[in-house]
């Protein structure tokens, strides 16, 4: 896998303006055809960002709403981890360890807990880095936010870069306890009627729905993809390395279907649980880059849809043809 070039480097000739201007010229024909997506998805609500990193042009919808991000907060949450190797204060090849009791469902292919045997298991840094973004590793993100210091770091770390609309409050488990209507710690009650466990889910979906925590509005996932291929969050060692994880990403639906051969893409995919016919969250953000380097950045967030999954794959699939068709150079 080729690796991701840095927008902002000098020796690549392009030249980025370091933040979008002050007064944002708007893409007319892109924002018709966004505000006619969310048009679409509806009784869904859909917030999509869109940059053009060349022209400063933006277009977007409920751009500044918050959504929940579900897996996209990997993304964060490895370059918080990244930022300490950065300093020093981690290694990629530093051991963690997990326990059993740590092992969670959810990945995009098997990977920590379909291997996982016995009652411990370590893995270095760079594994669980590669198996939080690239595979969509439950387990492996708990384990990176553990390394970090907790949630709370990685929300420090993306405020003290000037990213205040994105927010990491609790890991993959704490998710899961929310979606599934219980809190913290508690188990399902034993002998629990179908009846009881469906009420029960009904209350978590609400809750998770009304939830404030994990969530970043579409303009605030703009600022983490521009700060990161502008090289402003990192190393450019690291950012090359977040780069080129989230350009391997094993989900190649969403935005990613439906770009023109020739671009290349590095995003982050969020997906939550299902509650009948209603999908409380089915998100993409990602950097689209053409050959010559021009750069475009793309958020979108689909919350509380009934779609199918087919449907929502169409949705974000033809967003990222309309974004491509756009915007071309």
């Amino acid at each position: 896998m080729p690796v991701f070039a840095i927008a902002c480097v000098a020796a690549s000739g392009m030249s980025l303006a370091a933040s979008p201007p002050s007064v944002t010229p708007t893409n007319e024909p892109l924002q018709h055809a966004l505000d006619a997506l969310a048009q679409r998805a509806r009784p869904g609500t859909l917030g999509v960002a869109v940059l053009d990193l060349k022209s400063g042009a933006a277009a977007g919808v409920d751009a500044d709403r918050a959504f929940p991000m579900m897996s996209v907060f990997k993304a964060p949450v490895a370059a918080a981890v990244l930022s300490r190797i950065d300093d020093g204060s981690l290694s990629l090849q530093q051991s963690v360890t997990v326990t059993r009791d740590q092992v969670m469902g959810g990945s995009a292919i098997p990977s920590l807990g379909a291997h996982f045997h016995g009652e411990r298991m370590s893995f270095t840094v760079e594994q669980l880095l590669k198996a939080a973004v690239t595979e969509s590793d439950n387990t492996a993100v708990n384990a990176l936010i553990r390394v970090a210091g907790g949630p709370g770091v990685v929300t420090t770390y993306l405020h003290a870069h000037g990213i205040d609309g994105m927010r990491v409050d609790v890991d993959e488990a704490g998710i899961a306890q929310v979606f599934h209507g219980l809190r913290p710690g508690e188990l399902p009650p034993a002998h629990e009627s179908d009846a009881a466990a469906d009420q029960r889910f009904q209350s978590g979906y609400q809750a998770f729905l009304a939830d404030p925590r994990n969530r970043s509005t579409p303009d605030a996932a703009i600022a983490f993809l521009r700060k990161l291929v502008q090289g402003e969050l990192l190393s450019p060692v690291s950012t090359q390395r977040l780069l080129a994880l989230m350009e391997a990403q094993t989900i190649p639906n969403r935005l990613r279907a439906g770009l023109p051969a020739g671009l290349r893409f590095a995003d982050k995919t969020g997906t939550s649980g299902s509650l009948g016919k209603r999908t409380a969250a089915f998100n993409d953000i990602g950097i689209i880059r053409w050959p010559d380097g021009h750069t475009v950045l793309v958020a979108a967030f689909l919350m509380d849809s009934p779609a199918s999954d087919p449907q929502r794959a169409a949705l974000f699939a033809d967003m990222a043809r309309t974004v491509a068709s756009s915007v071309q150079p």
